[in-house]
């Protein structure tokens, strides 16, 4: 190629001086890419081969340090459990209340499968004290997730402490209604047994952060029966009648005397009330059986229990309007 003193070039010369770059611009392409080619396969294959027999000590331990978590983790719940077991035997032998019994037992349970986290953890490098290191520096967050948690085991301590109730008691709590006889106090929740058998489960915190009402605390209950008679009706009369089905209860407390009273002048009746008292297993099956019992009497002497009534009147139209 040829520079004149102007700067210009012939046309014949730049012609075959782009065929010539072409020519060798795509060979050099092909050579680079066979040759990238063929070093990205050899080096791909080399590295996977490289990393396998590095790798295979580190995956092989890891294998055996799981296989070996995985016995101790299993190994440990039996050992658990028996511990559980002879520590249940020996809180048998001891005074304490049962629901007492029942925290202790599950407090051991979970303390002991939080060693056995620690152990199997530990087992991979993971001591003690970087977790309690975490645990401490992720406190305030734990704390916020767990307040409902901790204050349910908070209540169960002070419902232990208090002893507000007990297992076999029949509670009501005020709040929620919720009603049924003790089963078992847990470390975050009481279970209660309705009368129809279903089982209600609320939390310690609720139960010490609200009124409830324990229904069997003391070992006896009064039987309160109200029904109304008829205005025309004879009062001293009525009040006979019930004092003969009061007297017939054969579980009635003889040493506690019954009453009957008139308790109101409602709108359309006279309101007479009772006073019984039984014990307190006996409290259900005498509140139905007197209720039942007072209803016959009443109506075997012709005394009238009103109860709502209304009287519709229809207007006769003549036939032609």
């Amino acid at each position: 190629m040829s520079v004149y003193a102007d700067g210009t070039i012939y046309k014949s010369e730049i012609s075959m001086f782009s065929v010539f770059t072409g020519i060798l611009s795509e060979n050099v392409a092909d050579t680079i890419t066979e040759v990238i080619s063929d070093n990205v396969e050899i080096v791909t294959w080399d590295v996977l081969v490289e990393y396998f027999h590095e790798s295979l000590p580190t995956i092989l331990d890891f294998l055996v340090k799981l296989i070996i978590a995985i016995i101790v983790l299993l190994v440990g719940r039996r050992i658990i459990r028996f511990v559980r077991k002879c520590f249940c035997r020996f809180l048998d032998k001891t005074n304490l209340d049962t629901g007492l019994k029942q925290f202790f037992d599950k407090f051991v349970g979970v303390a002991l499968h939080f060693v056995l986290i620690l152990i199997v953890l530990g087992h991979f490098g993971i001591t003690a004290s970087s977790v309690i290191a975490i645990i401490g520096s992720a406190g305030l967050s734990i704390g916020l997730a767990l307040q409902g948690t901790l204050s349910n085991f908070a209540g169960g301590v002070l419902i232990l402490m208090l002893r507000p109730f007990k297992v076999g008691d029949y509670i009501k709590e005020d709040t929620s209604g919720n009603e049924g006889r003790v089963q078992e106090i847990q470390l975050f929740y009481t279970k209660l047994v309705t009368l129809d058998n279903k089982v209600v489960v609320v939390p310690n915190a609720n139960l010490t952060s609200s009124s409830l009402t324990n229904m069997t605390n003391q070992d006896r209950r009064r039987v309160d029966i109200k029904v109304g008679i008829s205005y025309s009706a004879d009062i001293r009369e009525a009040k006979r009648v019930i004092e003969t089905v009061l007297a017939g209860e054969q579980k009635r407390i003889e040493d506690e005397p019954y009453k009957i009273y008139v308790d109101e002048l409602a709108d359309s009746s006279v309101v007479i009330g009772t006073m019984t008292w039984v014990r307190t297993e006996d409290y259900y099956e005498v509140k139905w059986r007197l209720t039942e019992n007072i209803k016959y009497a009443l109506d075997e002497n012709n005394i009238e229990i009103p109860f709502p009534q209304v009287t519709v009147t229809y207007a006769q139209q003549g036939e032609n309007q």
